[in-house]
């Protein structure tokens, strides 16, 4: 028998996050995911009238595309792919896999010439999809949260279940206010960061692109960024685990970089002219999300946290930064991670991981559960 919270995990994705239509056609990336899921998914997008086209993908075999790929054939796939992708209205991509670090042996040459060739891919499928992206739970990835596999997997479709309707109404007044802030200061244990957010304009994730969900972002104007910043949480990245990233920002450039693996950061801020640059600026706040598990989707939707990102930036709410790199960092503020403060315009908005202003505290954990 089917696992029911399937079908309830299918229905959100898409009603709820990509709204299919009659006659849309729907792309269904699988990637070591269950067929019983992939299945109830396809039904899910046929009860909507939509078209599903599916495809199904392992990682252990992008792993070797990528270990041998050179120009030509990443050029080919790229012409494949986004062929494929103007025929699409919306794109769901489920993303499993049982080692998180299955790319780690890829040079680094060959995983930045991937991404530079597909970059038109990406940028087609995020400015003109309705498109929303997730994880798949696995044992590799509750034993990164820490957590039993069945614990997990309870705390991963609580999360992408939740209320995202009360999420994004509670949202509304943050993204009011990053819509219209200047400066906003950053402080910290090892961090004192400045910039300007001045006619960027703001964006709620409300579980319509990602899911979970949980932040609302906008972008640094692209010279503003002025300090430093010391993450607390590990980011794994193009198939490596970091922690302890520190970053030293000058008129908006990453000057100075140091981490677990300095050189390969390095390398990887160094994949073309504007990984140095920054591409966005987030507040999270998920209630069912309080401790890093190394994996993007969740850890950049923490309670009480703040996400800052070197590499492209979007196209709305962007500065105009272009990049083959879009890397979030992840600085928890909670009291228990050592506290922080959030300044807007010289106000004081969010301390030790809580929203202090009365328009704002609804998005606290205790108000959104």
């Amino acid at each position: 028998m089917t696992d029911p919270r399937y079908s309830k995990l299918a229905r959100v994705l898409v009603t709820y996050s990509t709204k299919v239509q009659r006659n849309d056609v729907v792309l269904l990336e699988m990637i070591d995911v269950p067929d019983e899921f992939s299945i109830e998914l396809m039904r899910a997008v046929r009860a909507a009238g939509g078209i599903p086209l599916i495809e199904t993908r392992h990682t252990r075999i992008t792993r070797e595309v990528l270990q041998g790929v050179g120009e030509a054939q990443a050029r080919l796939i790229r012409d494949l792919e986004l062929f494929r992708m103007r025929k699409v209205q919306a794109y769901i991509a489920i993303r499993g896999s049982a080692n998180a670090n299955e790319t780690s042996d890829v040079p680094g040459d060959q995983m930045s010439l991937y991404s530079r060739v597909l970059r038109p891919v990406l940028n087609h499928r995020v400015g003109k999809t309705r498109w929303c992206v997730l994880r798949w739970p696995t044992p590799s990835m509750a034993q990164a949260a820490g957590l039993s596999t069945e614990a997990f997997e309870n705390l991963y479709f609580d999360v992408c279940t939740m209320d995202y309707r009360k999420m994004a109404r509670a949202m509304e007044p943050l993204h009011r206010r990053m819509s219209k802030v200047d400066r906003v200061q950053i402080k910290g244990p090892g961090t004192d960061l400045t910039f300007s957010l001045k006619g960027i304009g703001a964006k709620m994730c409300r579980g319509d692109r990602n899911i979970p969900d949980g932040e609302v972002f906008s972008c640094p104007t692209r010279t503003s960024a002025n300090g430093v910043i010391q993450f607390n949480t590990p980011t794994l990245y193009a198939g490596t685990r970091f922690e302890n990233v520190r970053l030293e920002l000058k008129d908006g450039k990453v000057v100075q970089a140091t981490a677990s693996h300095t050189r390969r950061l390095n390398e990887i801020l160094d994949t073309d002219a504007g990984g140095r640059y920054i591409g966005e600026f987030a507040l999270g706040f998920n209630p069912h999300i309080l401790q890093p598990m190394c994996d993007i989707l969740f850890d950049e939707k923490i309670a009480g946290s703040l996400h800052f990102t070197p590499g492209q930036a979007y196209a709305d709410c962007g500065n105009g930064n272009q990049s083959a790199i879009h890397w979030d960092m992840v600085l928890i503020q909670r009291k228990e991670w050592g506290g922080g403060e959030v300044w807007f315009d010289g106000e004081l908005i969010r301390k030790d991981g809580l929203f202090v202003t009365k328009d704002l505290k609804p998005l606290n954990p205790q108000n959104l559960k």
